[in-house]
């Protein structure tokens, strides 16, 4: 069976970031996600604790206003390193297994060498995270939600997986973004399944919960994952419609719920 963490960016949004946890684990989540905390790790930490919940993952920093990363940019490597560093003090002390590491937006004329920057930074990066026993996640993120972003290609990120060749560096897989960018959400897990980290999951167009009023099929997927033998979690990186947890219902025969 699927097991669902939450985003704590995008559900339980009427509370402070902290009190998001709380509420992620009140209705039933066993682990949480999320972007750079703006909390002290010892905060953080305190409340996964507190309520014996884990922590999976955070994104690198976004570099500045507009920015959305720094890991592909050419010219920003000392400051990629810098704020990699951050980022793996950050995830380590708060006891989390991984760090997506965002490549930023890119001119199309840098492409090419945003290309080889993208796979030294995560060369580097993937060798200190390595001795702290850290992942590195990379995740096609689709133009029409992040224009100008540098990776939007599940066929891309396999690309610099391997020319990275670092054992810790891995694809995080976001059926809303895949569907976006080319569809054929099931064989391209397939394919691509054996250097995928973390799925994560919302409804298309609409970015809304992963249920039946949208594009994706999300029952007959999830049953996929399972039939495939992926056996990591499934982030729940959606905008609910209304709050969380009356929009819970979907993942009723998964062990979450709320009050509404």
């Amino acid at each position: 069976m699927p097991r669902f963490s939450a985003h704590l960016d995008y559900l339980f949004q009427d509370r402070p970031l902290l009190q998001r946890i709380d509420a992620a684990a009140a209705c039933g989540f066993k682990a949480v996600e999320g972007r750079f905390p703006d909390v002290p790790a010892a905060d953080y930490k305190a409340a996964l604790e507190r309520n014996n919940i884990r922590a999976l993952g955070i994104n690198s920093p976004m570099g500045g206003e507009g920015q959305f990363g720094l890991a592909a940019l050419p010219g920003r490597e000392a400051d990629w390193d810098k704020s990699f560093a951050h980022a793996l003090d950050y995830v380590t002390a708060i006891g989390a297994t991984a760090v997506h590491c965002l490549a930023g937006k890119v001119d199309p004329g840098q492409r090419a060498q945003a290309d080889k920057v993208f796979v030294e930074n995560l060369k580097r990066a993937a060798d200190l995270a390595a001795a702290k026993n850290i992942k590195l996640y990379i995740e096609p993120i689709n133009p029409r939600d992040m224009p100008g972003y540098f990776l939007s290609q599940v066929e891309h990120a396999a690309d610099i997986i391997a020319k990275v060749g670092k054992p810790n560096v891995w694809m995080q897989y976001d059926f809303y973004h895949v569907q976006i960018v080319g569809g054929d959400l099931i064989k391209r897990l397939e394919k691509h399944l054996s250097i995928i980290g973390h799925i994560q999951c919302s409804q298309v167009p609409v970015r809304g919960e992963p249920d039946g009023e949208g594009e994706i099929n999300y029952p007959f997927v999830f049953a996929e994952v399972d039939r495939l033998g992926y056996k990591e979690w499934i982030g729940c990186e959606y905008r609910p419609r209304g709050t969380t947890e009356s929009g819970l219902g979907w993942g009723a025969k998964y062990g979450l719920g709320g009050r509404p």
